[in-house]
């Protein structure tokens, strides 16, 4: 296990050459595992800012809930 860790490949110039490339990709969507990091963080960053928009007009109309009451 020890083996597989220590003899393993240097990847630090290929990934030199990957976030050094000027071809007009911001930096953190450049891997191929980006796209799965970022999709959730934007749907809970745009989510949260709904509910917080959402509850906040419901503040102003007098409502403590999220939910109305009959």
């Amino acid at each position: 296990m020890l083996d597989s860790f220590v003899y393993r490949p240097n990847r630090v110039p290929e990934y030199q050459r990957l976030f050094q490339k000027h071809d007009g990709v911001r930096q953190w969507w450049k891997t191929p595992r980006s796209p799965y990091m970022l999709y959730p963080y934007y749907a809970m960053l745009w989510g949260g800012f709904a509910g917080s928009m959402y509850m906040m007009s419901r503040m102003l109309l007098g409502h403590k809930t999220w939910f109305s009451k009959g």
